[in-house]
């Protein structure tokens, strides 16, 4: 799906009255069967073809199949759309659309005062109301005055839609997520041709699913038109402020394949993903393994270990080698991480951080596997470390990685997390043979030469391709001696090249950017973020502004090495502020390297900072200091 900015679609006029919205929040929520992800994508798609700016927040239960109807079956997906320009999903919905009794239980509390909530009422029934742990039936509590509430036999009307079609019971109740697609279309004049031609292509393999799916969409999009329960509907104008040009909506996992490829083409050389399925990170061997044609390899290993050993192995041949995984895979890949370091080759090792410790919240956000991939390996194993930001942001941070993995021979993590992996925002698509140049040549001087030979700018190694007539030689995990290249005991060596690799990594820093300030250039708070924190932080910030509390805001997208100019930025601030999914690990850095006293603000629930999480505690602190 690719829109230009400024040349939205829009749909056929309503009879009834239009308003206009600057920002809407919403979110679906039902069961894990009902096609609340599906729902919740295309409706961002339309958005984005609308000119929207656009930020989501898929929520996955952790169960495969939960039984139906339960707390712990609950899957949500939550879109933040604006004429302005958006950073985060939004703290809390405008609208949310509950397909039962458990969707209603797990969400309600989040739906703002005077927000539009829309029931499915079939499903209320009393076994669901009772799986839902209420008592009774809470579409009758008065807790709902709060709402405008729109009950809709969701169901009903998808089964009359649908009865000339004769399709079993099943396949019917599972079309009822198009009945609410074609209503919030209609509800937010979404253009829906698009919609309709999606689902053509979708289930093309299956005729009937889209004579179905096209009658349950356009169905929902005319029970908002002729009910009388709807008075109005709402438009939200194409964003301003955003750069013109051809954008698609992008998620960040699809983001950083799209990185590592880009990056792989530029070096002129093959990619190689070694790598084991694991939640969050699949999509990325997923998408990888569609792109055959682009000369990407991708290996499904029997195992973690096999996967980063057989990407090790393709960067000893040649290519690019990439490994995926979250926490739990990074710590089985600890060692051969580690072999890499000591071998200094090119490896880009992609940690899609989830909940933890052990198996955790495998399908939950979190932001604790800092430390582990500064420090969880064995002896002194430095290695390269960026973040991304945002889910579009993703695509270079993939493309650096490869970059720095080449030029300065060493394994380069790239830390996201669910998060940003399963988000979606607009990406600006960038003209290939405008992205930064990689310069990835192979050793070609035989005379003297030795696997570790130094570049005297990046301290890097020669490349070789084993095999090479002249050229051959080996490496391993043993210590190697720095004149020769053999293996070495020598205590003075040792050390000696123990400061090398960790002086290669320091060298890094004269490639990144220096350290920048976001807001406030100097006053009472600076908050440090890094990674997915970047949205909540920077509306945070703004609007710490607004209330006449200078703040600034330094993100770092680099995390090993830190770029330049921290030191200096800290001393123009009275107070320093550290928002972390986690409970303290950059700060510990910050603290250990640059000798002062911030403070923390830690989360660790699965789930993204909402903006008011950062602004309240901030607030306080201000005020108590005074």
């Amino acid at each position: 799906m690719v829109a230009t900015i400024g040349a939205a679609t829009t749909s056929a006029a309503s009879a009834k009255r239009v308003e206009e919205r600057s920002t809407v929040v919403i979110r679906f929520a039902g069961d894990s069967g009902d096609g609340m992800q599906l729902t919740g994508t295309q409706f961002t798609n339309e958005s984005a073809l609308a000119g929207n700016d656009i930020a989501t927040l898929p929520d996955f239960p952790a169960e495969i199949r939960a039984p139906i109807g339960t707390l712990a079956g609950v899957s949500g997906y939550q879109l933040n759309f604006s004429s302005g320009r958006v950073f985060t999903p939004g703290d809390d919905p405008d609208v949310l659309v509950a397909m039962n009794p458990a969707a209603l239980r797990v969400n309600l509390a989040d739906l703002v005062d005077n927000g539009i909530l829309i029931v499915d009422t079939d499903a209320f029934t009393k076994a669901n109301v009772r799986k839902a742990g209420y008592d009774s039936d809470p579409l009758e509590d008065p807790s709902l005055e709060r709402v405008s509430v729109f009950k809709i036999a969701l169901t009903k009307l998808t089964s009359q839609a649908l009865k000339e079609l004769g399709l079993p019971n099943k396949t019917v109740v599972r079309c009822r997520n198009f009945f609410a697609l074609g209503l919030c279309s209609w509800l937010f004049t979404r253009p829906t041709e698009e919609t309709l031609n999606w689902i053509a292509e979708k289930f093309k393999k299956a005729p009937q699913l889209v004579e179905a799916n096209t009658l349950v969409f356009k169905a929902g999009w005319n029970y908002g038109e002729t009910t009388e329960a709807f008075h109005s509907s709402y438009t939200v104008a194409p964003a301003t402020g955003i750069e013109p040009g051809t954008y698609t909506n992008m998620i960040g996992n699809k983001a950083l394949a799209y990185g590592l490829m880009a990056g792989a083409a530029k070096a002129d050389k093959r990619l190689f993903l070694g790598t084991y399925p694991i939640t969050p990170a699949t999509d990325i061997l997923h998408e990888l393994a569609s792109h055959k044609e682009l000369g990407v390899i991708t290996f499904q290993a029997e195992d973690e270990i096999a996967g980063v050993c057989s990407a090790l192995g393709a960067s000893f041949g040649g290519a690019i080698g990439v490994t995926t995984s979250s926490g739990p895979g990074i710590a089985l890949k600890s060692e051969a991480i580690g072999l890499g370091v000591m071998v200094e080759l090119p490896l880009v090792v992609v940690n899609v951080q989830r909940g933890g410790p052990s198996t955790g919240l495998p399908t939950k956000t979190e932001q604790a596997d800092l430390l582990q991939a500064l420090f969880g390996r064995n002896g002194e194993s430095p290695v390269a470390v960026v973040a991304p930001c945002t889910p579009t942001d993703c695509f270079m941070a993939g493309y650096e990685a490869v970059a720095t993995a080449i030029r300065y021979m060493t394994p380069v993590i790239v830390l996201s997390d669910g998060y940003l992996a399963n988000g979606a925002e607009p990406w600006s698509i960038p003209k290939f043979a405008e992205l930064p140049s990689i310069e990835a040549k192979f050793w070609t001087q035989s005379q003297g030469f030795h696997p570790y030979l130094r570049n005297e700018d990046t301290l890097a190694r020669p490349w070789v391709v084993p095999g090479t007539p002249g050229f051959e030689h080996r490496i391993g995990g043993i210590e190697k001696d720095y004149a020769s290249g053999n293996i070495s005991y020598d205590a003075d060596n040792h050390e000696r090249m123990s400061r090398v690799r960790a002086s290669k990594i320091e060298r890094i820093a004269e490639d990144i950017p220096p350290a920048r300030v976001e807001g406030s250039d100097t006053g009472e708070v600076l908050v440090i973020g890094w990674g997915s924190t970047y949205g909540a932080i920077t509306e945070a910030v703004a609007q710490l502004n607004a209330e006449g509390i200078a703040t600034g805001h330094l993100h770092f997208r680099w995390l090993n090495p830190f770029p330049r100019g921290v030191g200096s930025i800290l001393k123009r601030f009275k107070h320093v502020v550290v928002p972390e999914m986690n409970l303290g690990q950059l700060i510990r850095l910050i603290r250990d390297r640059f000798l002062v006293d911030a403070r923390p603000i830690t989360k660790i629930q699965g789930q993204p900072f909402k903006v008011r999480e950062l602004v309240e505690p901030i607030r306080a602190l201000v005020e108590a200091s005074k």
